[in-house]
């Protein structure tokens, strides 16, 4: 059967997709794009804001106008929380989040999958290229952040078992997978279900003890969850030094309105501490805009903070008022135009930011894992990332494969949002040697 697989919104819900795909093909379905026939097509929906809700029911119906003779089905956070309104848009099966990862199961349960052949493990890619995999180890929230609706949407916090965890891991590595990021709905509480207070970092040793991963990335992660002896496992190369730590406010005030279990003092304590462990390391943190109650004067505090901060990158969201919350029941809702103006003054701080972490790199080196690449005239540009998450832009000699290898790299100019740079020693008309994961040589051309 021709599947066809979608997904709005987190890295969570991507991951979720991509182990749905492996799934299918190991059951002889074929995986399809976008644009080709398709008998049964998926989509894993987001409701973290009105905006995201929007593109989803948007999603599905351009699913079902474009796939008249095929099954649509609906999971993820929207269908959990809105399946009537899915139902009304002519999908064929609606299924919560808790279904969502017997999904496969529950469809031939019902005669929707018919008789495959071939199977295969090794599907293509929905998402990019196979270099870097997100994967799901923990799922549902126990806090209750006045804003949130993904709390409601995906339940309390539980964990995946850890062998379990382990053994995808080394699955991920044989399909060609060089960076595997471990992903959460609140990913910092992974073992607390099992009464392991330091869960994550036993997990993070345990992956880097019986696998062979290159690189190891860490999701987004609640301050609250950490302290400085966590970034001990940064210690091992493998573990990428990049930390997201969602911050939301600047604002002390603020942070207690949205139930957040920190404060700003707590917070920068932390980011010291993580930056006297982890070398070079980038911390990005999102942002929150125009929250109930926000005033002008919190909003200044709010903004000095982030300023102060460092942030190697923001993420901004301007509030969205989320039926089932707290937070839509507060007094004193910020017009949107205000919100807006907030956001785009956050949207310029965070560019300085972007701007003032890449330009300490300027002259220095870094190994980069190469993704994809696009055709720039006889040349490709290459796009890839440094392990503290700077994006890095080279050329080649149209031919030369970069993707899924790890170089070294002379990082050479700031550009908007990313960095060009260059293999040592080599121009564009040069050739060096570097090597594939299987050890096998590979001819390599980087250029200015």
């Amino acid at each position: 059967m021709r599947i066809r697989l979608d997904s709005i919104g987190c890295r969570l819900n991507i991951g979720e997709i991509e182990a749905m795909a492996r799934s299918f093909a190991a059951s002889g379905h074929s995986i399809v794009s976008q644009g080709d026939p398709a008998d049964l097509c998926i989509l894993n929906t987001c409701t973290v804001t009105a905006i995201a809700s929007k593109k989803s029911r948007a999603f599905i119906r351009q699913l079902c106008r474009r796939n008249p003779g095929a099954k649509v089905v609906a999971t993820g956070c929207l269908a959990e929380l809105e399946p009537d309104s899915l139902e009304a848009l002519g999908v064929d099966l609606v299924v919560g989040n808790d279904a969502k990862d017997g999904l496969p199961d529950l469809l031939t349960s019902r005669g929707w999958l018919t008789c495959a052949e071939g199977a295969t493990d090794d599907p293509p890619p929905i998402f990019g290229t196979r270099t870097r995999a997100f994967l799901k180890v923990q799922d549902g929230c126990d806090n209750k952040c006045t804003f949130c609706v993904v709390t409601i949407a995906r339940g309390s916090g539980r964990s995946r078992i850890p062998d379990e965890i382990v053994a995808e891991v080394r699955s991920l590595l044989t399909l060609g997978y060089r960076e595997v990021i471990l992903s959460g709905v609140h990913l910092g509480s992974y073992g607390h279900d099992f009464g392991r207070v330091r869960g994550l970092e036993g997990l993070v040793r345990k992956i880097l003890a019986e696998t062979d991963i290159p690189r190891l990335r860490l999701s987004s992660l609640e301050p609250w969850d950490l302290d400085p002896a966590f970034f001990e496992v940064f210690g091992d190369p493998r573990v990428q030094p990049h930390l997201h730590l969602p911050l939301q406010s600047g604002c002390d005030a603020t942070l207690r309105r949205m139930a957040r279990k920190t404060t700003t003092d707590g917070f920068s304590a932390l980011v010291d501490a993580a930056r006297g462990i982890i070398d070079d390391v980038a911390i990005s943190t999102d942002v929150m805009v125009g929250f109930p109650g926000e005033t002008d004067e919190e909003f200044e505090r709010s903004i000095t903070t982030v300023e102060n901060l460092g942030f190697s990158k923001l993420h901004i969201f301007r509030y969205s008022r989320r039926d089932g919350t707290l937070a839509a029941t507060m007094p004193d809702q910020v017009p949107g135009p205000v919100a807006t103006a907030r956001s785009a003054r956050l949207h310029e701080l965070g560019d300085r930011l972007v701007s003032g972490f890449h330009e300490r790199f300027v002259g220095r080196r870094a190994e980069v894992l190469w993704e994809d690449a696009e055709e720039i005239g006889e040349h490709r540009r290459w796009s890839g990332l440094t392990g503290n998450y700077i994006r890095v832009l080279t050329e080649a000699a149209t031919g030369i494969d970069l993707g899924n290898t790890i170089t070294t790299v002379d990082l050479e100019t700031c550009v908007p949002g990313a960095m060009l740079g260059s293999v040592p020693g080599v121009s564009i008309s040069g050739i060096a040697e570097t090597s594939r994961r299987d050890g096998s040589s590979l001819p390599i051309v980087s250029g200015s």
